[in-house]
């Protein structure tokens, strides 16, 4: 039986008093009792900056009895950016076009009429700027009907993404699912928004739909999780510089 788990299936248990953070191969390395954090693959977490091995150290430390790798956000997105993006890096870049293809921030709403000025007058001066700064041109469109983009807009978004380096590429990607917006994954990682800002854009059609008819316990859960989800990864791109 390995240390630190019960039967197959079961969550493993907490199995380290220490966790520290040693600058070791080029990085930093997050420890528990000197030893080395290792995924599932046998990748050892190795991070890039100080302040990014601090949060995944965090994570490890609020670990109590069992460890729940489910809510380990920085740890599970340090490992894809270690073990999957290198190999992967132009499909993943392709992915987060593909998604600007259709841009949540691009579609606004027919009707009512008060939920469509409030997305225009959050999400166009957002895209107003990414075609000042960034040189993406985007087409807006009123309603659900698909409205193809611009082959340059997408393409000057993969170029944009693959300039980044592995971790802040697996950031703009998880980003990008995380809100249905290359935009505002772009955004976020340079620093234009908080996470928090970046999440409440995301869900302008949810939180009017909730003001007016309210909000359940399953959607309160889901908004939790997306809200910690979205927090997590503006300390990411900070954590990274």
């Amino acid at each position: 039986m390995k240390k630190g788990f019960h039967e197959p299936g079961d969550k493993p248990r907490r199995f380290y008093k220490d966790v520290s953070v040693v600058a070791e191969a080029g990085g930093f390395q997050v420890k528990l009792d000197g030893r080395n954090v290792r995924s599932p693959k046998g990748g050892v977490l190795v991070l890039p900056t100080r302040a990014l091995a601090d949060l995944a150290a965090a994570e490890w430390a609020g670990q109590v009895d069992v460890i729940e790798l489910a809510g380990m956000n920085v740890t599970r997105l340090a490992f894809t950016a270690l073990e999957a993006v290198p190999q992967a890096r132009d499909g993943v870049a392709q992915q987060v076009a593909d998604f600007a293809g259709s841009d949540l921030l691009c579609y606004y709403a027919e009707e009512p009429q008060a939920l469509a000025a409030r997305q225009t007058h959050h999400w166009s001066p957002l895209l107003d700027r990414a075609e000042r700064e960034l040189g993406l041109v985007f087409l807006r469109a009123a309603g659900i009907v698909h409205r193809a983009q611009p082959d340059e807009t997408l393409a000057r978004v993969k170029a944009l993404v693959l300039e980044l380096d592995d971790f802040a590429l697996a950031g703009v990607a998880f980003g990008t699912s995380l809100f249905g917006s290359a935009v505002l994954a772009l955004t976020l990682q340079r620093g234009w928004l908080t996470g928090e800002q970046a999440y409440e854009l995301s869900r302008l059609d949810e939180a009017y739909q909730q003001e007016k008819w309210g909000i359940d316990e399953e959607a309160a859960e889901r908004t939790a999780r997306l809200f910690e989800e979205s927090t997590m990864l503006d300390r990411w791109f900070r954590a990274l510089g």
